[in-house]
């Protein structure tokens, strides 16, 4: 079997020139992206929820880790929180129900609560595939705006290396 290559040289020899022409002069001059990792900025706290702020650090998305919603099993219902309520760091903002058991979900931070992901109000089983997902269909519980004191609630938690570290000795147990 001819490649599709071949069968547009042979087709139209003219053309396909004229495509690969076109296709090289695109391409000098263009200069490549560094492709480093951006610096992440999300931290968990030892209740298994997380937050992930802007590289403002004025807004923010939280939800509950992917090992919380292991531990929890099929999750069934989310309660999620009010929009435009504010909440500081460890009340409790929402709940989660699973086939195993129930859990309240805390604000890690302190914060004005902006948007909910309505998705899981139809589909909660969103959390058990992706739950450290903020985008649209991802298993986020709510989008939020930082205080001030938020900020320094943040500065205490743990990165990602310290909750897997957290997480291991949890399991262990």
């Amino acid at each position: 079997m001819a490649s599709i290559t071949r069968c547009l040289r042979a087709a139209r020899p003219a053309a396909f020139s004229a495509v690969a022409r076109a296709s090289v002069s695109r391409t000098i001059g263009v200069r490549a992206f560094s492709v480093t990792a951006a610096n992440a900025i999300k931290r968990y706290t030892k209740e298994h929820e997380w937050i992930d702020i802007s590289a403002d650090k004025k807004t923010g998305v939280l939800g509950i880790s992917e090992y919380a919603a292991k531990q929890l099993g099929d999750i069934v219902y989310v309660e999620l929180p009010e929009e435009g309520k504010e909440v500081a760091a460890g009340d409790a903002v929402g709940a989660v129900e699973s086939v195993k058991s129930a859990a309240d979900i805390n604000a890690p931070v302190s914060c004005k609560i902006t948007q909910v992901n309505l998705l899981l109000e139809e589909k909660p089983g969103t959390i058990n595939q992706v739950a450290e997902d903020d985008s649209h269909g991802g298993g986020w519980i709510a989008k939020v705006q930082l205080t001030e004191e938020g900020l320094k609630d943040f500065e205490k938690m743990m990165d990602v290396t310290a909750y897997e570290e957290f997480t291991a000795e949890e399991g262990d147990h």
